[in-house]
């Protein structure tokens, strides 16, 4: 078992900081920053005594929560989706004064040592029924953000449907027809891609109106510039291209319009492009990139706000809290001639 003192050697501070940390002393005077950093090692090495629950006199004036991620650091590079998801779990925890350990889900899965002690747990991403049925078991109290498998679980999600109908009026509205989609595929479990609702809303919008064709959608790919890339080249083969495409990620758009830009075909004047996530650089691309914007900084928020909830309201229905989101109009787009 961990001590304070191996605790101590990895954080890189002193054996009487950590026992202050790792109990509370609120007359304790050290920076934010070294506080998590000694809780997460704790963590790390599951340090049994972090969260004495053997105690039930124990009070504590701050919860420990831990927010379980789903994309390594160099993913989170490549499609900074949910970074953002991130960033707003971590600032509205700092604002409650919440203490927060992160925990990453590996190619082997979660150890579920690393779980103990957690008041609360906030998954973001993609997650299997057995991974959250660990998530349930360790600490009771959790949330799913960016997935809603069944309404038997508090989650915060983005309004795809309402989101693609923006899109696809915009884009019949400027008289485009052929609508290419670009797209790619998540998995909790091999070879079973989940259900992406903004394929899904592409497919049913346009079927409804005798506009879709599945030779125009291409999906096998990641949600990177790289995918978007490539899978724009395979679009630009085909017999007949779209006049205008939905590209499923900023990041994809990126690559797409790369892409189109080496065939040397115009945008918006040949094909109009439309993201979605409006990343920082999408306004400064060229041309700037009409996109959906998507508040993800908020949906962490929206999390962390969830999860008290749970704990203090001790209610047994699930909550969903779906999230707009708007379409952003640049210069991307423009009406077919």
């Amino acid at each position: 078992m961990a001590t304070l003192r191996d605790i101590a050697e990895k954080a890189g501070v002193s054996l009487a900081t950590v026992s202050r940390v790792l109990n509370y002393d609120t007359t304790l005077s050290v920076a934010e920053e070294t506080k998590k950093r000694v809780f997460q090692v704790a963590q790390d090495m599951n340090y049994k005594t972090l969260r004495n629950r053997k105690d039930p006199g124990q009070i504590k004036d701050r919860m420990l929560f831990g927010l379980i991620y789903w994309y390594s650091d160099q993913q989170e590079m490549a499609d900074p989706y949910y970074m953002a998801v991130r960033t707003g779990v971590e600032r509205e925890c700092q604002e409650r004064n919440i203490d927060l350990v992160k925990l990453y889900k590996h190619a082997d899965g979660i150890d579920p040592a690393k779980l103990e002690g957690l008041d609360g747990i906030i998954a973001v991403g993609k997650y299997s029924q057995s991974e959250i049925d660990l998530f349930e078991r360790a600490a009771r109290q959790f949330v799913l953000v960016d997935y809603a498998p069944s309404d038997d679980y508090d989650c915060v999600v983005v309004d795809f449907r309402k989101a693609m109908g923006e899109v696809l009026d915009h884009l019949i509205g400027l008289g485009h027809e052929h609508i290419g989609y670009i797209g790619g595929h998540e998995y909790v479990v091999e070879d079973e891609p989940i259900r992406d609702e903004r394929e899904v809303s592409f497919y049913e919008y346009l079927a409804l109106r005798n506009l879709y064709d599945g030779d125009q959608v291409w999906t096998d790919g990641h949600f990177t510039a790289e995918d978007g890339y490539r899978l724009m080249g395979e679009a630009l083969k085909a017999d007949r291209v779209p006049t205008a495409f939905f590209v499923a990620s900023d990041s994809m758009a990126i690559g797409a319009i790369r892409a189109l830009h080496e065939k040397g075909i115009k945008i918006p004047e040949e094909v109009s492009i439309i993201g979605f996530n409006d990343i920082a650089t999408s306004k400064f691309l060229q041309p700037s990139l009409t996109t959906v914007k998507v508040y993800t900084e908020f949906m962490g928020e929206s999390a962390v706000e969830l999860l008290l909830d749970q704990i203090q309201s001790k209610r047994e229905l699930a909550k969903k809290v779906v999230v707009p989101a708007h379409l952003v109009k640049r210069e991307s787009c423009t009406k077919k001639e």
